[in-house]
């Protein structure tokens, strides 16, 4: 009998440890462009739309995408930012060794090459933030 109450609390903690392990993706997510540095990135573009225009970065803005970009956390798959209406930022990222990935945020979704994904709030609204502040710059 002890050895029984033995394997079943050795369960419990294994099942409580598994909980909290997917809770933890669930709600505080990945990041994926976490190891991202800006010498990773060759160029890189953004599209605001409205009022649809785009704007090539140069290497000091690169930079503030790569940080922006790295601190981004993803949670879930999510493909209804489809019935929703507002402003997409579109980053179009070349890295280096020459592949292309587009990066849309509209918040509070993320969008990556065509997958969208729930999003935690602050990192996506910085990363809106900047891109209108790069429109605002050049007189968009």
């Amino acid at each position: 009998m002890r050895l029984q109450k033995r394997y079943l609390v050795i369960g419990g903690v294994v099942l409580a440890v598994l909980l909290a392990l997917a809770a933890g993706l669930l709600f505080w997510g990945r990041r994926p462009f976490r190891d991202l540095e800006a010498a990773d990135i060759a160029a890189a573009s953004v599209t605001l739309m409205p009022p649809d225009v785009t704007l090539e970065l140069d290497e000091a803005e690169i930079k503030t995408l790569a940080e922006l970009l790295g601190d981004l956390r993803i949670t879930r798959p999510d493909q209804s930012y489809t019935e929703y209406a507002g402003q997409a930022v579109q980053f179009t990222v070349t890295f280096a060794d020459g592949t292309e990935t587009e990066v849309t945020d509209y918040n509070p979704f993320l969008i990556i090459d065509g997958t969208g994904w729930r999003t935690a709030y602050g990192p996506c609204e910085a990363l809106n933030r900047f891109a209108n502040e790069l429109l605002r710059e050049r007189g968009g």
